[in-house]
């Protein structure tokens, strides 16, 4: 198993405001060079699928296993490469929390209609905190993680590059920074791989956007693509 580690993420900073500024590139100051990469996109106002797509076709000749991940995480796990790589001998894809079901028009792996009704506890999986820093302001306990799950959120998804080439596993670039996760997710079920949240501890900053215009649209383009 190829143990080489590469984070992929997009930032609107410039790369020395990423390392200093942003809760990622400050967690990532802490763990030695060496087994862990980051492929960084600074200053960038592209869609997220466009530029892990990009990062996807490099590993071609460059393979490691990929962790999509947004800069506003505090990577709070001393022991993330060993908690993901353990993760990868279950699951093909992991994350930090999803849904071990999908219901018609479902907006998120959280809720399940557009009026954010949440889903109940018994179909959730995974633990996210949230605040700006550590100890966060709170810790929300979805469900158990270590469950085979059909829909995870973007926030962090890992993957090997080989398993996405193999399968030739793209993100759909019509989704820009919505949905481009859920349907992620549908793509990796057609081709039977195993999603599931595991144990990998983070301070997310964001709580989601879903209530802008651009979210509408790309809820409407989702539907559109998939008919559910």
């Amino acid at each position: 198993m190829n143990l080489r580690f590469r984070f992929v993420c997009a930032t609107r900073e410039s790369t020395e405001g990423f390392h200093t500024k942003t809760a990622l590139g400050r967690s990532l100051a802490h763990y030695q060079p060496g087994a862990t990469e980051l492929k960084l996109y600074p200053n960038n106002h592209q869609g997220l699928p466009r530029l892990y797509n990009q990062a996807i076709r490099e590993a071609a000749s460059n393979p490691a296993t990929l962790i999509f991940i947004h800069d506003d995480v505090h990577l709070c796990d001393l022991f993330w490469p060993a908690h993901v790589a353990v993760g990868l001998k279950s699951f093909d894809v992991l994350g930090v929390a999803g849904n071990v079901r999908r219901v018609a028009r479902q907006p998120s792996w959280l809720y399940l209609d557009d009026r954010f009704t949440p889903d109940t506890r018994e179909n959730l999986s995974g633990i996210v905190a949230h605040g700006s820093g550590f100890p966060p302001v709170s810790v929300n306990v979805y469900g158990p993680p270590g469950q085979q799950v059909k829909l995870l959120d973007g926030v962090l998804l890992a993957a090997r590059s080989e398993t996405l080439l193999s399968h030739r596993i793209e993100f759909d670039e019509r989704f820009d920074f919505h949905f481009y996760d859920m349907d992620f997710c549908r793509q990796a079920e057609l081709k039977q791989l195993r999603l599931g949240t595991w144990t990998v501890s983070i301070v997310h900053e964001s709580g989601g956007g879903f209530v802008s215009s651009s979210w509408r649209a790309a809820y409407e383009r989702y539907l559109e693509k998939w008919q559910s």
